[in-house]
């Protein structure tokens, strides 16, 4: 009986731990001001100088590196001849101090030639404020296209542009590399941008608006349905977000900063910036607001609905809506403010409408990050960031090994029950023998 009442109190134990870590919430969310929330499970990488020395980045790994002022860094992909490739960087300045305009990051995709596939640049704008920036680097795969078309090894080169020639801050950039999956039939796409589509704004929304808390970086985003969200954002604080924009949908978000309590009517230009980011972590557009201490809202212009074809557009924030999946809005209030308003968030409404209903991906297989699911949508309805949904349900937490510590300390206590139960059941005498059975006929006792 002693063994029995041990065996139970070591299961007991076990299977409280592993609730809890099925259940733990995600990390939280109100980092303050200046602060990025980096993918935990990010792996650190030093750019090199020369491209023949660069660190090559694994699909879908996020990584860690840092970049100097004037800094151009290299990193290297293996891509196959078939596959669209993209590869992000987030740069996070760090604190929030001041930016010149035009201070950002360039990243491009090349030929180890050199020869360019595709860029992107990321800079401050009128938002002269330091804040989390993300751009993508791309490699198309065009019929009839001379180059970026082989399989092999390319650059991935990150340069940093800083005006003012003071500033030896070290910035940390987050970095991904992703791949699109193949097409069901790539001869039957269009392959020309779209003429013309929606451009509409919407009727604002009515109904009740809802509080959720935003994340303090990509991973940490917290999702979106369609609806009025209520949050607060600090001076020099950026809120995250992600939205599911399925094929043919079409995304409309709208910021609007409260007024000031305090009686306070100091204008700040730029003081509120709206941006939307794709899934694969590439700028699409952003809005910007000043502020006197009275409401004012900014909206993103028009954008069109997700479609394969706005790849071949030469506006930016129109071939950025190239593929379904996650889209981020982030929100960034200027650390101005504190000089006139305090340091205390001010409260602010995200309207998000996502209209038109979703059409079937052009996939072959899995869509991976570049679609949405039923699931995705359930996510959106329970505001879960990516790591919360992981854990949400115990098979979850298991299927999605290795998306951190806690489904490996969950795989660990399993087999520490099983291990328990199995020594119980080998110290305790059988039915053979005269003694009480474990079970019955051999057959194991229930949890």
């Amino acid at each position: 009986m002693k063994r029995q009442r041990n065996r139970d109190r070591v299961t007991a134990a076990a299977l409280a731990a592993m609730c809890a870590v099925a259940v733990l919430p995600g990390r939280a969310h109100a980092a303050g001001p200046g602060v990025y929330a980096f993918d935990p499970e990010a792996k650190k990488v030093q750019g090199a100088t020369a491209n023949v020395e660069a660190s090559e980045l694994d699909e879908g790994v996020p990584y860690r590196s840092t970049i100097r002022p004037g800094e151009k860094l290299y990193y290297r992909v293996t891509l196959d001849d078939v596959s669209n490739a993209y590869v992000s960087a987030v740069a996070v300045p760090g604190g929030s101090g001041p930016v010149a305009y035009g201070d950002g990051i360039e990243v491009s995709l090349r030929e180890t030639d050199d020869t360019r596939c595709g860029s992107e640049r990321a800079t401050f704008g009128s938002g002269e404020y330091a804040r989390p920036i993300t751009a993508y680097a791309y490699r198309t795969i065009e019929e009839g296209s001379a180059s970026c078309q082989e399989s092999g090894q390319y650059d991935v080169l990150v340069e940093r542009e800083t005006k003012d020639a003071s500033d030896t801050r070290a910035w940390d950039l987050e970095l991904r590399f992703l791949q699109e999956p193949r097409l069901k039939n790539a001869s039957a796409m269009p392959t020309e941008a779209p003429e013309s589509w929606p451009s509409a704004s919407p009727q604002p929304l009515t109904g009740k608006q809802r509080k959720r808390a935003g994340g303090s970086g990509y991973f940490e985003a917290t999702s979106l349905e369609n609806g009025r969200w209520q949050d607060t954002v600090a001076p020099g604080q950026t809120r995250f977000y992600r939205v599911p924009v399925g094929w043919g949908q079409q995304i409309h978000a709208t910021a609007g900063l409260s007024n000031s309590t305090g009686g306070v009517e100091e204008f700040v230009g730029s003081a509120l910036t709206l941006s939307l980011a794709n899934p694969a972590h590439g700028l699409v557009s952003d809005a910007t607001l000043s502020y006197s201490g009275r409401p004012a809202s900014a909206s993103l212009r028009p954008l069109p609905p997700v479609a394969y074809r706005n790849r071949y557009d030469s506006s930016t924030q129109v071939s950025a809506m190239r593929f379904a999946g996650w889209y981020y809005l982030a929100v960034s209030l200027s650390p101005k403010l504190k000089e006139f308003y305090g340091a205390e968030p001010i409260p602010y409404e995200l309207s998000v409408q996502v209209k038109n209903k979703a059409g079937a991906s052009p996939y072959d297989g899995d869509a991976g990050a570049f679609g949405v699911t039923d699931q995705d949508r359930e996510v959106a309805r329970k505001g879960q960031n990516a790591e919360q949904a992981a854990k949400s349900g115990p098979m979850k937490v298991v299927a999605a090994a290795g998306i951190g510590t806690g489904a490996v300390l969950v795989l660990g206590l399993g087999g520490w029950v099983l291990l328990a139960r199995r020594r119980a059941a080998a110290a305790t005498p059988s039915p053979a023998s005269g003694a009480p059975g474990v079970g019955g006929h051999g057959s194991p006792q229930g949890w």
